[in-house]
Parts: C-alpha cells; sequence; structure tokens
C-alpha cells in the first residue's frame, strides 16, 4: 500500500512538471506576439517561435569553444539553471511537502539563490567575444593604458549581476515572506492550509502590499526591462548568455520560459493557497496567474528603458520599504 502511494505521487508529480514545461515554452511567444508585437504595431514572431521552435533550431547549430578559465562549469551553468528551475517546481507540489529538504519556504530560496548566482558565474566564466579573447584596453603599439587592469566584455555584467544579487533581489524575498507572517509558519504545507481555511492572503491589505513588491522582484530576476541592466545590449549585448550557442542557448531559451510559470507558481502557492498538481483543479489557477504575469510583464516592459543605476537604486529601495511594511502589516 504505502510503495502504491509512492509511486502515485511520483507520477503526480512528473505529470505537473511535464504540463507546466509544455505551458512555459508557449509563454515568451506570448508575450513577444501578443503584447510586446502589438504594441509596437507589428506582426511578431509566431507563437511556438521563442519558447520551442527557436530552442529546437539552436539544438542542430555549430557549437563554439569559448574562452574559459573553467570550461566545463562554464557549459553546465546553463543545464544547472534548468534543474534548479525545475527543483523549485517540484518543492511547490505538495507531494513534496512530505519531504523535509523541500517542505519550506527556506528551501524555494535557496533555489533561487542559485539561479541568480549562475549569472554571476557566466559573466565571470567567459573570456572571449564571440568566441574570440578580447581583453580591454587594448595593448598595442602607443597605447596609453599599458599598465592598466584588463578586463572582459562580459566582467561588466558579472559585476552588474553581483550587484543585482546583493540587493536587487530583495524586494522579492521580502513579497515570499510576507505569507508567513499570516500562517505563522515557513512550511510550504501550512502557508497552503492557512490560506484554504482563511481565504487567499493575496485579499489581504498586507497581501496586496506584498502582491505589488512581488511582480517587482519577478521583473528584477527575470532580467527584463527596465531590470535588465546585466544584459543591456547598449555596452554588454546579451550579457551573461552572450557566449552560449547550439545546444547551450537552447536551454537557456528553455529556462527563461519554465521560470516564468515556475515563478508564477510560487505566487500561486503563497498568495493564493493553491500549489501546482494534475490532481486537481488548481492547475488551471497556476496557469492564469503565469499569464497575467506575462501580460503584466510584457506590456511594462514594452513601454520602458533599461534602468541604470540611478533609476535602479530608488526603485529597489522603495520596494524593499515596501516589502518591509507588507510584513509589518501582516504582524499586526
Amino acid at each position: 500500500m504505502f510503495e502504491n502511494t509512492v509511486i502515485y505521487s511520483i507520477l503526480a508529480v512528473i505529470l505537473t512538471v511535464l504540463i507546466c514545461f509544455v505551458i512555459s515554452t508557449l509563454l515568451p511567444g506570448i508575450e513577444r506576439k501578443y503584447i510586446h508585437a502589438r504594441i509596437q504595431q507589428r506582426i511578431g514572431p509566431p507563437v511556438t517561435s521563442p519558447g520551442i521552435m527557436a530552442p529546437l533550431k539552436f539544438m542542430f547549430k555549430e557549437n563554439v569553444e569559448v574562452s574559459s578559465p573553467v570550461p566545463g562549469l562554464y557549459k553546465a551553468l546553463p543545464i544547472i539553471c534548468f534543474i534548479v528551475v525545475l527543483c523549485v517546481l517540484v518543492a511547490l507540489t505538495p507531494q513534496a511537502y512530505q519531504v523535509p529538504a523541500l517542505a519550506s519556504l527556506v528551501a524555494v530560496i535557496g533555489f533561487l539563490k542559485v539561479e541568480e548566482i549562475c549569472y554571476v558565474l557566466m559573466g565571470a566564466l567567459s573570456k572571449s567575444v564571440m568566441s574570440v579573447n578580447m581583453p580591454f584596453p587594448d595593448l598595442i603599439k602607443g597605447a596609453v593604458h599599458l599598465n592598466a587592469t584588463r578586463s572582459f566584455i562580459e566582467d561588466m555584467s558579472a559585476k552588474r549581476s553581483l550587484r543585482m544579487i546583493t540587493y536587487g533581489s530583495f524586494p522579492l524575498y521580502l513579497a515570499l515572506f510576507a505569507p508567513v507572517t499570516a500562517s505563522r509558519s515557513i512550511f510550504l504545507a501550512d502557508i497552503v492550509a492557512y490560506q484554504q481555511a482563511n481565504g487567499p492572503f493575496l485579499f489581504t491589505v498586507s497581501g496586496a502590499v506584498a502582491a505589488i513588491v512581488f511582480f517587482i522582484g519577478y521583473m528584477i530576476i527575470l532580467n527584463e526591462y527596465p531590470f535588465s541592466i546585466i544584459k543591456a545590449k547598449s555596452d554588454v549585448i546579451e550579457g551573461p548568455y552572450m557566449e552560449y550557442a547550439s545546444k547551450y542557448r537552447a536551454v537557456v531559451y528553455l529556462t527563461r520560459g519554465f521560470f516564468m510559470f515556475v515563478l508564477g507558481a510560487i505566487f500561486s502557492v503563497l498568495f493564493i493557497g493553491v500549489p501546482p498538481t494534475i490532481l486537481s483543479w488548481g492547475i488551471l489557477v497556476n496557469i492564469a496567474v503565469a499569464l497575467i504575469f506575462v501580460f503584466m510583464m510584457g506590456i511594462l516592459s514594452a513601454f520602458s528603458p533599461v534602468f541604470t543605476n540611478r533609476q535602479l537604486l530608488p526603485t529597489i529601495l522603495g520596494s524593499t520599504l515596501l516589502g518591509i511594511l507588507a510584513i509589518v502589516l501582516g504582524l499586526l
């Protein structure tokens, strides 16, 4: 009997992950086709292009050999990011609430932090531009920077990524802890149970404020306009992703769409009390939340420039203060 229960639980998690992943491949295309393209008055790509057709195309492209001090780790980072996002989704499923290592909000935050750190490593471990080693400034004859410390384009992205994970992600993590104030527990099962008994945390004053902070953190952790400073095309082109090609870039594309869905699932669990599972109607709520966030992000990003530090710092500071306010209101 126990073995059958375990098997059914594993199958339920696998089916849930597969359905969520399939839906996630459509999210980038929906954002670009029905939001960015409509706002910019153009046709836009097919819905399936950014999320699934582009990765399939990249799978058959020729790879390039990057200049990296640790090429094995550098190539593995996109795969690590995908696995980490997958672990977050698994931790959100009700079947995982029985596993101590995945049962608390701390596990979710830990996985998210690993995902952020990967961006720093991606930039720091790349020592080339389009697979060509090109440190700057130049040391050609007659150069005036002969004794200067040399750097690389992606070093700029790595430094920005480090700043963003140092203070840029504060709003998101404060928003994640706001529901804890209502349930008085960091365990996901308790947070879900409290909301099923007392109504969604979203419909409280604290929850409404925290939801705004969560959305800002959602855009920051996805590096979306206006918070895309780590991959600003005016100076660092694609940032930490610049040197990834072929199957590695395919994994990057798949991970982004998957991450968009998983962040929506986190909101569903913490603010509505509906975990992702194929065994109930809750999966429809998860899909709806993911789509709502994609539409909101697409509209805001379509009209936004890239924030520099002058705009980033006050925005993050203001969001952080709102997050603290949400927690205080929840404790009252």
